[in-house]
């Protein structure tokens, strides 16, 4: 067959290598006006030229992109069972300073109306309500509390804090009524003034032996004195002694 397997001329070798170069300008000019791998969702449904390394471009199929999209998710609404019910005026609420710290079911608003809420400290608590450290803390369940600064000197460390309705509560726990407690509030106030009686007619009696023991030195610096019997006198309850000589009279008490 004429022509089959002829060479091509350098010529004719030139003429396909610039129809080449072309073609390559062509699909590269096309790429500069639809820049489709900087900016896919400009340029969709584009092929992707792909360079080979060997002087020419393949197309590359786009492959479509799912784009997850993540929506945060609602608040979540606390339900019915979750909201508590306020024993004073009967409204639901969510969370309130009593039911967070002393476990009661009492709404905010309430708390602030009512002066039966208020807070105590422990010493006071123990003083009112006559109560051990073991009543607070051993006896079962323990008692609630919470921790303040000391407004007198932060140095002394925290205050705790009572619910001064639970403390009442526990008191009666201890001491069976309130009738009970009262009655031992007397009674130890009783002794408590007794006591302090006590105390200070020690502390007179005291001052007076030093009183007339002094006055008794001084006068026998000059004369010295000599006493006869005691003699006890009843409505005053002190003993005298009286001097044989001078008719010097001393009263006093006897321990």
């Amino acid at each position: 067959m004429e022509g089959k397997g002829r060479e091509l001329t350098s010529a004719q070798k030139a003429h396909v290598e610039r129809n080449r170069q072309k073609a390559l300008l062509l699909k590269q000019a096309r790429l500069s006006v639809h820049p489709y791998v900087r900016d896919r969702q400009t340029a969709k449904g584009l092929n992707q030229m792909l360079d080979t390394g060997a002087g020419f471009f393949l197309e590359q199929k786009e492959e479509k992109i799912q784009t997850e999209i993540h929506q945060q998710p609602g608040p979540l609404i606390p339900e019915v069972s979750d909201r508590l019910l306020c024993e004073e005026c009967g409204q639901e609420f969510l969370e309130s300073f009593l039911s967070s710290h002393f476990d009661l079911s009492v709404c905010d608003s309430c708390r602030e109306k009512e002066e039966k809420y208020a807070l105590i400290t422990k010493t006071d608590a123990k003083k009112k309500y006559l109560l051990k450290d073991a009543d607070f803390d051993v006896r079962e369940p323990s008692l609630r509390f919470i921790l303040r600064k000391n407004p007198h000197n932060q140095q002394w460390g925290d205050m705790k804090l009572f619910l001064e309705l639970q403390v009442e509560a526990r008191s009666l726990e201890v001491w069976g009524d309130e009738d009970r407690l009262e009655k031992e509030k007397a009674e130890r106030a009783v002794k408590k003034e007794k006591a302090k009686k006590r105390k200070f007619d020690k502390r007179v009696k005291e001052l007076r032996m030093a009183v007339r023991s002094s006055t008794w030195r001084r006068e026998t610096t000059a004369h010295q004195h000599e006493f006869g019997e005691e003699s006890y006198h009843q409505d005053t309850q002190e003993y005298s002694q009286t001097c044989n000589t001078c008719g010097h009279v001393i009263t006093f008490e006897k321990m």
